[in-house]
């Protein structure tokens, strides 16, 4: 008897799922979390591309060209990158700590890859 296949996760569950879902292949967290297909043999094809979108999505990032209401204040948008300054400092910008939500006093771990810098945000 076939199971009836669940409607894909999307929001704060998809989030919460992918996260209780741990170390497991990315293929198998879009199976879990419904981003599949059946085929005429009964094989499961992931939706990975729908998978990735609804995770862009949940987490409130807006990948389309469509103006937000932030962008209409005045000053310059975000760009999602940035120059090392003539003292050797990095600054992310006012934009950026804004649509994360930051205030002032948060802490981040610096950590050092090969050719990347990852800040991980310290919590209580």
């Amino acid at each position: 008897m076939a199971t009836k296949k669940q409607q894909p996760l999307t929001g704060k569950e998809l989030l919460k799922t992918v996260k209780k879902l741990g170390n497991v292949s990315r293929e198998v967290k879009a199976i879990e979390c419904g981003y599949y297909t059946l085929t005429d043999n009964g094989q499961k094809r992931v939706s990975m591309v729908k998978f990735l979108n609804a995770l862009i999505e949940a987490e409130g990032i807006n990948l389309d060209n469509e103006t937000a209401i932030d962008s209409k204040k005045r000053g310059r948008s975000a760009n999602f990158r940035i120059n090392v300054q003539s003292n050797g400092n990095l600054s992310i910008g006012k934009a950026y700590t804004d649509k994360m939500g930051l205030k002032p006093g948060d802490e981040f771990e610096v950590v050092l890859g090969r050719k990347n810098i990852h800040l991980r945000q310290l919590t209580d």
